[in-house]
């Protein structure tokens, strides 16, 4: 079966991956089971041994009572006392008024200990260097009135902790046994889980040139964001594909009818020996070249412009107040040479907004030109600048023939020309504009000029606000 998600080249797969992230806890889970199994054990044990050892205290208290007339242990009951396979046990009987009667003098309850009348305590105790636990009880002498015995028997926890020990070893197989099986339970899951991936993955290697969106049917919860993601990157592609087709389809509009004219006025030059004839030709051929230069540079522009979004670096902060008078001043040449009157108008405090200064070149030039190419010489050109609300307003205004009103609504679609309009132009200057406001977020309005027959134009960018 293959393996989709296994990564080559010594990199980790995203199976492995998931086994050894779910393995290390399991481990984890196991040492911390195990330790809480022996503290429970050991609680047990010291319980079973501390009933124990309440009982032996109480039996020789018996002993005491009714089988010893001088108040000693007989030698048997001291073996069977102080008996233990690796070391020792010990018992003690003090009395109040002789001190020590038999075992061991060590074995001496703290002061302080019998606080409830004559119920056994039980208390650690250190002998000999062991650390052992001790059961104590008060009880009358019952040989000698006005007497009182504390009758006190002592274990090593040795057993204790052996018996805990035990009852863990006993334990740890049957743990083990199940940590592996819920390992196993992982890895089947984990395998099972991989494999829904597999159709997903043959879907998209058996693809060539189809950018249809995977969408959300039939994919687990868990990948849905790569899935989105990767329809984001196919819109995009798709978008980008339709912006190059858009391109080579208006490239082949827009430049058929220059070159079919060059080819023309090439083969007129070629046919005649007549130099003015050649010379019309050449001029021809010239203005044409001009034309497709012309064109392809504005859909070269449009294309630039209708790239989508905002990538990080792509807008910065601009001053329209500094800037457009500055782009208006290298255009005036230009306009004296068509003998048109640019002027500019503005305020002299701060307009902010948020865009890329070469767009906004970009679009300054081309409502320039168009007011250029069509307002006819003797005209009066001005670029304005305003505060709208809470935008900034750019207004080009020429006061030549404008655009008749059924006209206006069409300004901005690409290759639009006003019809009867004398001029040469591809009909993409203000399609340029449109799209450079759309990537600035500003909004386009076209109008007729005000107290004139002129147009104008105006670009309503959002204020930047801190």
């Amino acid at each position: 079966m293959s393996q989709p998600l296994r990564w080559h080249n010594g990199r980790q797969s995203l199976r492995r991956r998931l086994l050894t992230t779910l393995l290390v806890p399991l481990t984890a889970l196991l040492l911390l089971n195990s330790l809480i199994t022996y503290i429970g054990a050991l609680i047990y044990a010291n319980h079973v041994h501390d009933v124990s050892l309440v009982d032996d205290t109480l039996t020789l208290v018996q002993m005491m009572a009714t089988k010893s007339p001088d108040g000693q242990v007989a030698p048997q009951a001291k073996f069977l006392l102080e008996y233990e396979p690796e070391g020792r046990n010990y018992f003690s009987v003090f009395s109040a008024k002789h001190g020590l009667i038999a075992g061991h003098a060590a074995l001496k309850p703290p002061g302080g200990l019998f606080t409830d009348g004559m119920a056994p305590q039980l208390y650690d105790i250190q002998i000999e260097n062991h650390a052992m636990r001790a059961a104590s009880i008060q009880m009358p002498n019952p040989r000698e009135a006005g007497d009182q015995l504390e009758v006190t028997v002592a274990e090593t926890l040795r057993d204790r902790h052996l018996e805990a020990r035990q009852i863990l070893l006993l334990s740890i197989p049957a743990q083990a046994l199940l940590i592996i099986a819920a390992f196993l339970l992982v890895w089947l899951g984990v395998n099972t889980s991989l494999r829904q991936l597999e159709p997903l993955t043959k879907q998209l290697a058996n693809r060539e040139h189809d950018l249809a969106p995977i969408g959300d049917a039939d994919v687990p919860v868990e990948i849905l964001p790569l899935t989105r993601t990767i329809d984001g990157l196919f819109a995009r592609l798709r978008a980008m594909l339709a912006l190059h087709e858009r391109f080579i389809a208006d490239a082949a509009h827009q430049l058929r009818t220059p070159l079919a004219g060059l080819s023309v006025h090439a083969e007129r030059a070629r046919s005649t020996s007549d130099q003015a004839t050649i010379q019309d030709a050449l001029d021809h051929i010239q203005r044409l070249i001009l034309r497709a230069n012309r064109t392809s540079s504005q859909l070269l522009a449009l294309t630039r412009a209708q790239t989508a979004g905002h990538d990080a670096g792509d807008t910065q902060l601009l001053d329209l107040a500094t800037l457009i008078p500055e782009l208006v001043g290298q255009r005036v040449h230009e306009a004296l040479a068509a003998d048109i009157d640019l002027g500019y108008e503005g305020p002299a405090g701060p307009l902010l907004i948020e865009g890329d200064c070469h767009r906004l070149q970009e679009m300054l030039d081309n409502l320039i030109d168009n007011g250029l190419r069509y307002a006819g010489r003797g005209s009066l050109m001005t670029v304005s600048l305003d505060r709208e609300g809470d935008g900034i307003c750019l207004a080009v205004e020429d006061n030549g023939p404008g655009v008749p009103p059924a006209w206006i609504e069409r300004l901005g679609e690409r290759f639009f020309r006003v019809p009867g309009s004398e001029e040469q132009g591809s009909g993409l200057g203000l399609a340029i504009v449109q799209r450079i406001a759309e990537w600035h977020n500003a909004r386009v309005r076209y109008k007729s000029a005000s107290n004139t027959s002129g147009l104008r134009v105006e670009i309503v960018f959002p204020q930047y606000t801190q």
